[in-house]
């Protein structure tokens, strides 16, 4: 049970960020966000570290390391197709991927959920699936953006990496504290500053950009902590598919602050994704 509240935490903090992410990048350039978020999320998260206790070691430099690369990589994409597409159909596809490689990886693992914990992630793989029905269209500034081919292409690679990261968190050894998460977002940090400073988006974004991008950064810290002890606490197959489910959050936010119209198998999707949550919590 605190598996899923930790990972129910997590997905609220993930869908209120992703929307402030696509927000911010529909005003400028995306790396320019992430050049203040990320940096941000790992000082916080560097200066936690030591009450925390834990140590670093060898497994958590690595699998800390490759959590950041993917990370890193997989926001860029995803807040490009959040810019570019409607956050109400990007955001939840991103999320499919989210839920089938983690669970997949978990398998592999050796994880055995129960019939009911199955049924759960059933239930959240449809509750998803109709959530991402493209039947809403963003109204700002009547400028009207569709799930076009390319941005189809860069939200699976943003899934892909998403998923892996998950993959790569859960690795993360449980004596190490909150260091292997420092170092996932130094890594990041630094990933997003090289590419940032390789194609000349190094322009300090200012105002209520910069403020919503601050806001990012404190989000993120909390999603990915509660994420860690989500994956520490319970099985990777089913907290991965609890947050998972934050584009409800995204959904919502987007209906009610940017009048994003939803449709009817929408609505049902997000009381089937209330569902899931539930089943999975009983199953835990």
């Amino acid at each position: 049970m605190l598996s899923v509240v930790l990972a129910l935490a997590s997905a609220v903090a993930y869908g209120a960020s992703d929307f402030f992410g696509g927000l911010a990048s529909r005003r400028v350039e995306a790396l320019r966000v992430i050049l203040v978020s990320y940096p941000v999320s790992a000082v916080l998260i560097l200066v936690a570290a030591p009450f925390v206790g834990g140590g670093l070691s060898l497994p958590a430099l690595l699998w800390g390391s490759a959590s950041g690369v993917a990370t890193a990589l997989a926001i860029w994409w995803f807040y490009i197709a959040l810019a570019e597409g409607p956050m109400s159909v990007v955001s939840p596809v991103t999320a499919v991927l989210v839920v089938v490689i983690p669970v997949i990886a978990g398998v592999l693992f050796g994880e055995r959920p129960t019939p009911l914990a199955f049924g759960g992630i059933a239930l959240a793989v449809v509750a998803i699936a109709l959530v991402s029905r493209e039947g809403t269209q963003a109204h700002v500034e009547d400028d009207v953006r569709r799930f076009t081919a390319r941005v189809a292409r860069i939200t699976v690679g943003a899934g892909v990496l998403f998923g892996l990261s998950f993959v790569f968190t859960h690795q993360m050894p449980a004596d190490g504290g909150l260091w292997p998460l420092a170092v996932a977002r130094i890594v990041a940090a630094l990933v997003v500053i090289g590419v940032a400073l390789r194609r000349g988006h190094t322009e300090v974004i200012r105002g209520s950009t910069f403020r919503l991008a601050i806001a990012i950064g404190l989000l993120d810290v909390v999603a990915n902590v509660a994420m860690l002890y989500a994956f520490q606490t319970g099985l990777l197959s089913l907290a991965s598919v609890v947050i998972s489910l934050y584009p409800a959050i995204t959904v919502g936010l987007a209906i009610g602050v940017v009048r994003e119209r939803v449709v009817g198998v929408q609505i049902v999707g997000m009381v089937l994704a209330v569902a899931a949550i539930l089943v999975i919590a009983l199953a835990g």
